[in-house]
């Protein structure tokens, strides 16, 4: 009767376990935005272009104190080279398009962006 009772007091942890870990994981993305053409000559550049570009920043600075955004940068090249990356959580892919969408420097035309689902394999420790 005590075997039979420790097999069903570790089953039902075991279900426990697995019933906390079930929860859906978020699922990692990443967005790649470049300059629209237009704006790789610094004269087309306005001041609420500018700003535009700050509020881009500061969505994905207050998404990164959120614990959503996993890395974002951007390559120090010319205008017409360079582009930049963001790596975030999303749980589906209707998500992920929707927070990309919301950057402020995309739904002002400033910058052109792709989505893609992404997988990170290493990071710094």
């Amino acid at each position: 009767m005590r075997t039979i009772l420790s097999l069903l007091l570790v089953l039902s942890l075991n279900t426990a376990v697995f019933a906390q870990n079930s929860e859906p994981k978020p699922k990692e993305f990443l967005y790649k935005v470049t300059l629209a053409k237009k704006y790789h000559d610094e004269k087309s550049w306005t001041d609420v272009d500018r700003q535009t570009v700050g509020a881009h920043f500061q969505r994905l600075k207050e998404a990164n104190e959120a614990g959503k955004i996993i890395l974002a940068g951007r390559t120090d090249e010319a205008n017409d080279k360079t582009f930049g990356i963001v790596i975030f959580y999303a749980n589906d892919e209707k998500e992920a398009l929707e927070f990309m969408l919301g950057d402020p420097a995309v739904k002002a035309g400033i910058m052109e962006a792709t989505l893609h689902p992404y997988r990170v394999a290493l990071i710094k420790k």
